[in-house]
């Protein structure tokens, strides 16, 4: 074999090795982005569910405080609003917003039950405002998983090179489920042993 059929030989494995290379990395994160596109599925369908537990709680909420406080018929038509939104919203961005109004008008809710002892005292209101601390502990939970999923899966999205994968196969960015006002920051008080 001559030196020129050699070196050619040797450039041909070199560029075949690199193809192959090329090959595997994208393959490899293709993948990976398919994982972490899943994982932000699947933590955005848990905290729905939790969010989902809360919107049925809700009803039963309002209609045990409509038994004691007939007269703020506003207040449990606006929980019931912010519900109703909640439940109709079609992407994260009105999720997030129509959930910060729940918040409030629950926190309105809790409220109005301060003017009324004997709804305090009621042993159907104190298990649903039981319930309902829990729930809103495990959507806190549920909100933080999520959170933590898109970060990741935004930060491979924009680093280098992965970044070049993630537009070649329209791999979007995916929106962080946060507070934008920074009174609905404040968690609704629900500890009505006072």
């Amino acid at each position: 074999m001559s030196p020129g059929l050699i070196a050619v030989l040797v450039v041909a494995g070199i560029i075949v090795l690199l193809a192959i290379i090329l090959i595997i990395w994208i393959w490899a994160t293709y993948n990976a982005f398919v994982r972490l596109k899943n994982n932000v599925d699947e933590s955005y369908s848990t905290m729905d569910v939790y969010m989902k537990k809360r919107y049925d709680l809700i009803p039963n909420l309002v209609e045990t405080v409509k038994g004691y406080a007939k007269h703020e018929e506003k207040t449990l038509e606006g929980v019931m609003q912010a519900r109703y939104s909640c439940m109709s919203a079609n992407n994260i961005e009105e999720k997030a917003k129509y959930e910060n109004m729940l918040t409030g008008t629950l926190k309105s809710l809790f409220a109005v039950s301060e003017n009324y002892p004997n709804l305090k005292a009621d042993q159907n209101f104190i298990d649903l405002q039981n319930s309902l601390k829990t729930l809103e502990e495990e959507i806190a939970t549920s909100r933080k998983y999520y959170n933590g999923c898109v970060k990741t899966y935004n930060i491979k999205r924009e680093s280098f090179p992965s970044n070049m994968i993630a537009k070649w196969f329209k791999f979007e960015k995916r929106d962080l489920f946060e507070i934008t006002e920074a009174e609905e920051r404040v968690a609704p008080k629900v500890d009505f042993s006072k």
